[in-house]
């Protein structure tokens, strides 16, 4: 085996190793984020009750004997998307938003359309405006002005196109809540919370570092500041709990047959801001096993494509400089 044979062997070593190492550190890193990524949808943390328990924790002694923190004030967005300016809510959202109006008329209302809401970051969180007016779907506004709102104010959160069935009084002694249908991500359609909670800290701190447009538009609006941004800040602040601090509640509103009923709250139509891609990922979210390991499949695959074009590349390298195998 001559000199230039075994130089060139040498020359080919390091090449074949920075491959391996640079290929096991992608695995890496990809796995990790899967594995951040999946967590969103599984089993979570803090403390799950349902309507009915939260009602009969409050009626059990009366008065109610515990602090009540959470401000009574109901917080609504209504931003027209179709027709900016026009501030007229359409009738059977108007008609839900009545029912709380009727059922908490000594507690304050507030309504925030485009220009208020705009107004408010801009005098309470001009450091957020750029983001703000930067998002790319006019839902994130609305997304992101929840979290500050609560962060802010505190009070109720309700989306639009949800109602009240009874008094929320018994909701206002837990000093951050959120909603949870029983599956998948936590919801962002009602929120509770005491002002300046430091959970609501974390969210609205995270956002600008959130603020990234992906391929799908479902997964820019899920995970820039919707539903999937939110879980993955619930899981990330009871992760850094010390021993002994009180966990955050989930308030259950699982509409599938079997569940336990609601109690506080109705739903009537939705869908404002459905794309192309909603029914893809609303699928992915009821198979998500299946999309897992098709998942992993793919990605295998992809690692094993990718090792032999880089080997065939090698190849043909080394025909061209002359080189042969010995």
């Amino acid at each position: 085996m001559g000199t230039r044979t075994i130089r060139m062997m040498m020359a080919r070593k390091p090449v074949h190793l920075s491959v391996v190492v640079l290929g096991f550190l992608l695995l890496v890193y990809v796995g990790a984020k899967v594995n951040l990524f999946v967590h969103i949808f599984l089993q979570h943390a803090g403390v799950a009750f349902t309507q009915g328990k939260i009602a009969h924790a409050h009626d059990a002694t009366t008065p109610d004997p515990r602090a009540r923190v959470v401000p009574t004030i109901i917080h609504q967005i209504y931003h027209n998307w179709k027709d900016p300016g026009n501030e007229t809510i359409p009738a059977i959202w108007d008609a839900a938003r009545q029912t709380c109006m009727d059922l908490h008329k000594d507690w304050e209302y507030k309504l925030w359309t485009e220009q208020a809401s705009r107004d408010f970051i801009e005098r309470e969180y001009s450091w957020f405006l750029e983001t703000y007016d930067g998002f790319k779907f006019p839902v994130q506004r609305v997304d992101a002005l929840r979290y500050l709102l609560m962060r802010h104010y505190g009070g109720i959160y309700i989306d639009l196109d949800d109602g009240c069935l009874t008094s929320l009084e018994p909701l206002l002694y837990y000093p951050v809540w959120v909603t949870d249908g029983g599956h998948g991500a936590l919801s962002n359609n009602i929120l509770g919370a005491a002002p300046n909670h430091p959970f609501w800290g974390l969210v609205t701190e995270s956002m600008t570092r959130y603020a990234w447009n992906y391929p799908f538009p479902y997964v820019t609006i899920s995970y820039a500041t919707g539903q999937w941004f939110l879980t993955d800040m619930w899981q990330r602040y009871h992760a850094g709990l010390a021993d002994g601090e009180p966990e955050l509640t989930r308030v259950l509103m699982d509409m599938r047959p079997g569940a336990a009923p609601w109690v506080f709250f109705m739903h009537t139509q939705g869908g404002s801001w459905d794309n192309w891609d909603n029914y893809v990922f609303q699928w992915v979210g009821s198979h998500l096993l299946v999309t897992v390991l098709a998942g992993v499949a793919l990605f295998g695959t992809l690692a094993v494509v990718a090792m032999l074009v880089v080997r065939l590349a090698m190849v043909c390298w080394r025909r061209r400089k002359g080189y042969r195998r010995v």
